[in-house]
Parts: structure tokens; C-alpha cells; sequence
């Protein structure tokens, strides 16, 4: 996959397989959205163990300071990332043929002890990407200003909206 940094990117979106790529797209725009470099890899806990590894074990001193990483059925990729890193990893189950990703939610969301994963909702890669970028704006007012922004502008949204169906009703 293309690395869409420039420089230092403080998010690494891992994906357990190319089969994951269109659910995972709204992350991407999100940060894009939010002018937050990133970069992305497909990678398997279970195929290529020994590359999430090294890439878990190098991330901080690499610039990454927050990881998303989307898997499906077993969807033990952000739990073995987090045992080789501290720093935040964001769970993303993808929604597999089998159980419609429950059985990726569930292995993402029952880490032991100590190993901690943050979980989205099944197939919700839009909220991965805003929950990486309040973690980052919990030390860049910058990005807090645009989350921020973000949010009134969807309160504007949906005011508009009931707006429109009051009028509706009362014709």
C-alpha cells in the first residue's frame, strides 16, 4: 500500500488483509480530512508474525504514536501488535462472512489483563480514525480545534434536518 506520509506519521493503519481495504477506506479519509499524516500496511498476525513484530516493536521510536488495526474472524492483529508495543492500538473488527464480526469484535474486545486494545464498532473505521485522532489532539490544540469544529458542524447537521421534517409535518 502507498504510505501517505510526509515524514513522522503518528498514525500506522495495519490491515490483516487486502480484502479489508474497502471497509477500511473512511479511515483513511477521515485523517486525510483532518490533515493527519498516516501510513498503511497489510500485515497477518498469523502469516507474516515475524514483520508485525518488528514493525509493533519499532513503531514509537519510528514516530507512530497510535495504531489501527483492522482484522477479521480470529482478528488477533491489534492484540498482538499491543503485546509487542504501549503504545494505543485501536481494534477495528471487519465484519467476516462467517459470524458478521462478532467473533472479530469479540476477539478484539477480550484481551487479558494488561495487554489493553481499544475496539470500534464492527466495520466502524471512521470512529477508529476519530478516536486516533482524539488521542493526538489530547497534545495538539490544533487538531482539538478541528474536532471540535467537527462536531458542531454534525450538531448543525442534524438541527438542519429536524428543521426540515418540522416543516414537512406541519404542511
Amino acid at each position: 500500500m502507498e504510505n501517505h506520509s510526509t515524514g513522522a506519521t503518528p498514525v500506522a493503519v495495519i490491515l490483516g488483509s487486502k480484502s479489508d481495504l474497502e471497509t477500511v477506506k473512511p479511515c483513511f479519509d477521515t485523517l486525510k480530512r483532518f490533515g493527519v499524516p498516516f501510513e498503511a500496511h497489510i500485515m497477518s498476525a498469523h502469516r507474516t508474525p515475524g514483520a508485525v513484530s518488528s514493525f509493533a516493536s519499532s513503531a514509537k521510536e519510528n514516530g507512530v504514536r497510535v495504531i489501527i488495526a483492522a482484522a477479521g474472524k480470529a482478528a488477533h492483529l491489534g492484540g498482538f501488535i499491543a503485546a509487542h508495543t504501549t503504545l494505543p492500538v485501536i481494534g477495528l473488527p471487519i465484519k467476516s462472512s462467517t459470524l458478521d464480526g462478532l467473533d472479530s469484535l469479540l476477539s478484539i474486545v477480550q484481551m487479558p489483563s494488561g495487554i489493553p486494545v481499544a475496539t470500534v464498532a464492527i466495520d466502524g473505521s471512521a470512529n477508529a480514525a476519530l478516536l486516533a485522532i482524539e488521542m493526538l489532539a489530547l497534545s495538539d490544540n490544533e487538531l482539538a480545534d478541528k474536532l471540535t469544529a467537527d462536531r458542531k458542524a454534525m450538531e448543525e447537521g442534524v438541527m438542519k434536518k429536524d428543521a426540515e421534517l418540522q416543516s414537512e409535518l406541519c404542511l
